[in-house]
């Protein structure tokens, strides 16, 4: 839960609830953010429980952990795309277009290209 938190950050964590709170008031602050925490977790739990109760059995298998943001974004990166096209063909293209034109001359001029 805390991987990406070191500890020098605990530490200053530490220190400034030391400073807001004071030294009689941060284990009782601590325990209740501690409780709170569970709390969430439970109420989580619980809603995702409803969430597939509802959605029927049809939807048993569903992971919801897989529908995070980071998850998906995470999926459409390391996924390799498919070719949306093939290859395309060569094209013959007539004598006359692919000539070289010299210096002085006109190129060919297609009226029905324009």
């Amino acid at each position: 839960m805390f991987s990406h938190v070191g500890w020098s950050e605990l530490l200053v964590l530490a220190i400034v609830g030391l400073v807001v709170f004071g030294p009689e008031r941060l284990p009782k602050a601590a325990a209740d953010a501690v409780r709170a925490l569970r709390e969430l977790r439970t109420l989580a739990r619980g809603a995702a429980a409803d969430l597939k109760a509802e959605l029927g059995p049809e939807m048993a298998d569903l992971d919801l952990a897989s529908l995070h943001p980071r998850r998906l974004v995470a999926s459409v990166l390391d996924d390799e795309p498919e070719p949306a096209v093939t290859a395309p063909r060569p094209v013959s293209r007539p004598q006359a277009l692919t000539a070289v034109v010299g210096p002085g001359q006109t190129p060919p001029y297609d009226a029905d290209a324009t």
